[in-house]
């Protein structure tokens, strides 16, 4: 109450709120003078507490008019996740008349991510304080035990804001993919939300609906804000500067992907300067949220903290990069040359991510390449060759899968591995036949082909995973002349060699 009562009398004497952190020791670690009617936190993040939902800070400060906690004072409780926040209402001689409390909700399903106290005067002030906190930590971890152990870390909210006029699919389709990334990367997703409209220049969402997501998010224990549309360099500093949550969009989801991936030198490379081309314009020496992708650039040393220091550095290497890839591609080149010389005909696999290329080259060469049940589980293009009767034989190269729109810097990047298939005599499109948009994905594959310049060679649509459709679809396909293959139970495997037999050999002759 002492304390109290000083920090009343300073606030009444200069007219202005006065805020107060304590620590759980009684230590005070900020004092912070605001106006008359508001305070503004400063940034804490050395303060966080590593193994707790709450931070460790209480926070206490003034009102100079009798007044309770307000919407600001809720959202600095829950978005900094401090122990407590209690407001003195003062009289005019600085001496607090009553006090107003609230706590964070440990219930993440909850109406409202905090509870207030009842209003109390000086003489109903008790002792206890730190009991009541560690009864309130104590309800966090019982509400996280109960999570299964892929579900309490990598916590994530997805945000996709659509303008419908500008889009080939539609927005839950899109959110949908989003999702599927997400499962990828090892994320756990606990909420989404969509908007149909014109993204925000400033926030994507606008401020009230962002205010809201974060506190949500924070509520929910979720470390990862992932927006469904590439963030432009000023939106990622904003919403990271209004959140202490990690920033991340589609692209750089992708990137992260690709990064896991990569096994091959040629790979590795394509990633690592799609990261640094994607990092560059977005370089900042206050933009904490970006720091977790400097790693590639090196650690910066004494005197060397100006923003133009590190984009050289980023320019630098990206050159550097760029001339390794080149060297890599007359490599390739060489391959091809030696390829054509003993007339090898060529048959390219290409489609959409997750399609089951790989396990389709596996079925028809009995391979082991990689195949997974995730987007972008190869990278690396692959070859195997097949022999056929009378002494013939086809090389088979696997290829990244495409998607939706592929980040400009990586689609670059990875325009040098796809220029193989410029030399391919067929392209095999294969098409999840159980994915509900593959329509869509058949349209965005040809859309890639086309900017490629490969719509001249031959192509073979192929409708994988077909022991996984009902009969009906199933025999509307096949009189639809559809050529459906099962890579897994390798159903139609001798109709699709036949095929790339009579397209390659037997149709010219």
């Amino acid at each position: 109450m002492e304390l109290a009562r000083l920090v009343g009398e300073i606030s009444v004497e200069i007219g202005r709120q006065v805020g107060l952190l304590i620590e759980r020791t009684g230590y005070v670690t900020h004092l912070i003078v605001g106006n008359d009617h508001s305070i503004e936190i400063p940034h804490l993040d050395r303060y966080r507490v590593a193994h707790s939902r709450l931070r460790g800070l209480r926070l206490f400060h003034t009102h100079l008019k009798e007044q309770p906690l307000n919407q600001e004072d809720l959202m600095d409780l829950v978005l900094n996740r401090f122990d407590s926040i209690t407001a003195a209402c003062v009289d005019k001689d600085g001496i607090p008349k009553f006090f107003f409390s609230a706590f964070i909700n440990p219930d993440p399903d909850a109406k409202e991510p905090w509870i207030l106290s009842p209003k109390q005067y000086p003489g109903q002030i008790k002792y206890g304080y730190s009991d009541e906190v560690e009864a309130l930590e104590s309800e966090f971890t019982k509400k996280t035990s109960n999570l299964k152990e892929s579900q309490k870390e990598n916590r994530a909210f997805l945000v996709g804001v659509y303008d419908v006029r500008k889009m080939k699919r539609s927005p839950e389709h899109s959110m949908a993919e989003l999702k599927e990334l997400c499962r990828t990367a090892g994320i756990h997703v606990v909420d989404t939300y969509m908007q149909k409209r014109d993204p925000d220049p400033r926030t994507v969402v606008g401020k009230g609906k962002l205010q809201e997501i974060i506190l949500t998010s924070v509520h929910k224990d979720i470390e990862h804000l992932i927006f469904d549309l590439e963030l432009t360099p000023s939106q990622a500093k904003k919403i990271s500067d209004a959140s202490d949550l990690k920033i991340i969009d589609r692209t750089q989801l992708i990137l992260d992907i690709f990064s896991k991936n990569a096994k091959s030198r040629d790979g590795k490379l394509q990633v690592e300067l799609a990261q640094l081309k994607y990092l560059k314009n977005r370089l900042s020496e206050l933009d904490d949220n970006m720091s977790r992708l400097t790693g590639g650039i090196g650690g910066r040393g004494p005197g060397e903290t100006k923003l133009e220091i590190g984009n050289r550095r980023v320019e630098e290497k990206i050159n550097r990069l760029e001339n390794e890839l080149k060297d890599l591609k007359r490599r390739r080149e060489l391959n091809r040359k030696s390829r054509s010389r003993n007339e090898i005909p060529i048959v390219g696999i290409v489609g959409y991510t997750n399609a089951g290329k790989s396990t389709l080259l596996n079925a028809l060469t009995n391979s082991t390449v990689i195949a997974e049940d995730k987007l972008f589980a190869t990278l690396d293009p692959t070859t195997r060759r097949i022999r056929f009767p009378e002494e013939r034989e086809i090389i088979i190269s696997d290829t990244v899968g495409f998607i939706h729109d592929l980040p400009p810097d990586l689609s670059q990047a990875f325009k040098a591995t796809l220029e193989e298939l410029g030399d391919a005599d067929l392209l095999l499109h294969v098409v999840d036949v159980t994915n509900p948009n593959y329509s869509e994905q058949m349209d965005a594959v040809d859309t890639i082909l086309n900017s490629l310049q490969l719509n001249e060679i031959p192509r073979m649509v192929v409708f994988n995973k077909a022991d996984g459709l009902d009969e009906e679809t199933y025999g509307n396909l096949q009189k639809n002349g559809s050529l459906l293959v099962s890579a897994i139970t390798r159903e139609g495997l001798s109709k699709l060699l036949d095929l790339i037999e009579y397209e390659i050999w037997k149709k010219k002759e």
